[in-house]
């Protein structure tokens, strides 16, 4: 594998094609939006720039990075002649499928078609290619130059070799590979967004507000980051996207987004690529002021 197509180019597309050009493959960024493209290489060089700062990597290796990154902004330029294809387009499944029936005709025959999609059906997402056997998922992890696990999902019909072919060249990327099966939200989601969405229950029912619930889970289960601050760097939107995708998948009550979360979306309020979800980001991309009180 030498030649990788990355398709989308916002937080993880970006994030995802730096990674593969760090490792000296040769990366076709692409997005319709030309904006959105110089947005995710300008993301990709202030990366590097914080790498290089820390002294973790060269001008040279900087330099050979943004030099294998090539950008497009039609599909059929940028997927020829590749090995693999990455779909990191928004998390809707229309889009996913609409996109993966294009590269199936696009596409040679001997290329493996990914995606990084967080929830969506594998096996879904193949069925509509001619080559279910070739399509996997690569859930990375963000922010993806840093987080070193990527879930590899097995579509129902996804093949030994395939699964193989990527588990290998995630290791190469310096990633620690997952392999999972074909269940709505999958591992990481499947745990981690019922959790996210206990703690928006937690404070829709008055039992506690917006730190305290962060601060006992930081310092009483030493997670990193409070779950109400972890969903809205997510995405208030994405996480409801989740859910909702699980909460079809299974038609487990379990799973049913909390009303709080869905109406902080109709209004808006994603977290911070909004400026506003449980907390304020008008001022700084921390999470040091809560946005408002909440309540039913």
């Amino acid at each position: 594998m030498k030649n990788i197509a990355v398709i989308g180019a916002g937080t993880m597309g970006n994030g995802i094609a730096h990674t593969f050009a760090q490792s000296g493959y040769q990366v076709n960024l692409i997005d319709i939006s030309e904006a959105s493209l110089e947005r995710g290489v300008n993301t990709i060089t202030k990366n590097l720039d914080r790498m290089l700062a820390k002294e973790k990597i060269s001008e040279a290796d900087k330099a050979a990075t943004l030099n294998n990154i090539t950008t497009f902004t039609v599909l059929a330029d940028g997927v020829k002649n590749t090995d693999l294809v990455v779909e990191a387009a928004t998390e809707n499944i229309d889009l996913k499928l609409s996109i993966f029936k294009q590269l199936d005709e696009m596409c040679a025959k001997d290329t493996i078609l990914a995606t990084n999609t967080s929830s969506i059906s594998i096996t879904q997402i193949g069925a509509v290619t001619s080559r279910p056997e070739q399509v996997i998922g690569m859930h990375f992890m963000n922010p993806v130059p840093i987080m070193k696990l990527v879930e590899i999902i097995r579509g129902y019909n996804t093949t030994d070799a395939v699964t193989s072919t990527i588990m290998d060249l995630s290791k190469k990327l310096g990633k620690i590979p997952t392999e999972v099966n074909d269940y709505p939200g999958f591992v990481a989601n499947r745990i981690l967004m019922p959790m996210l969405n206990e703690s928006i229950e937690t404070l829709y029912n008055g039992v506690a507000g917006v730190e305290e619930i962060d601060t006992v889970m930081k310092l009483g289960m030493a997670h990193p980051m409070g779950p109400l601050q972890l969903a809205d760097f997510i995405g208030l939107d994405v996480c409801l996207s989740i859910l909702n995708v699980m909460y079809d998948g299974f038609k487990n009550p379990k799973y049913a987004p909390c009303p709080l979360l869905v109406n902080m979306v109709r209004a808006g309020k994603l977290g911070v690529k909004s400026g506003e979800g449980f907390y304020d980001y008008s001022e700084s991309r921390k999470a040091e002021k809560v946005a408002a009180q909440f309540s039913k």
